[in-house]
Formats: structure tokens, C-alpha cells, sequence
């Protein structure tokens, strides 16, 4: 009787000792996706702060303006625009001479 009283008391020690580290391994798991759900609210908030700055860098006005103080660029009016036509399309002759 002696030796399974010995043989329980250890089984119920075992059980304990791993009751004790499961519990443990699962606050540090808690732990850990607490600490991932933060980092992912800090991650979207930087998402949505650089989405808005890149909408205002890109901003059609902002961009025209850069573009006329640091490129020295200007709108072009008609006095100094060039207008190029296309030759008359020269690939239909030979397009109908393959043809059988």
C-alpha cells in the first residue's frame, strides 16, 4: 500500500509541476500577443500618418509649385508649343501586298 501511496504522491507532484509550467507557458504566450496587438494598433497608426503625408506631398498643387520653384518650370501656352503630326501610314501598302 505503501508503495503505490508513493507512486500517487508522484504522479500528483508530476501533474503539478506541469499543471504549473503550462500555466506559465500560457501568461507568456497572453504576454506576447498583447504586446503583437499593440504593436500592430502603433504599426496602422503609422500606416494611416504616412498615407495622409504621402496625399500631401502628392497633392497636384504642391507639386506644381515645386515644379516652378526648383524646376524653373512654367505652363506651356501655345507661342511656344510645338505640334508634330504622323506621316501618312505607311505600314497599310505592305499590310495589303502580304495579304494572299
Amino acid at each position: 500500500m505503501t508503495r503505490i501511496n508513493a507512486l500517487l504522491l508522484l504522479a500528483v507532484v508530476a501533474t503539478a509541476i506541469y499543471l504549473v509550467r503550462v500555466q506559465y507557458e500560457s501568461r507568456r504566450l497572453f504576454s506576447e500577443l498583447d504586446k503583437a496587438h499593440s504593436q500592430a494598433r502603433h504599426l496602422a497608426m503609422d500606416v494611416e500618418r504616412l498615407e495622409v503625408e504621402k496625399r500631401a506631398q502628392a497633392s497636384p498643387g504642391r507639386v506644381e509649385r515645386l515644379a516652378r520653384e526648383k524646376l524653373d518650370m512654367r505652363q506651356p501656352n501655345p507661342g511656344i508649343t510645338t505640334y508634330m503630326g504622323f506621316p501618312a501610314d505607311k505600314t497599310a501598302p505592305s499590310a495589303q501586298a502580304a495579304k494572299p
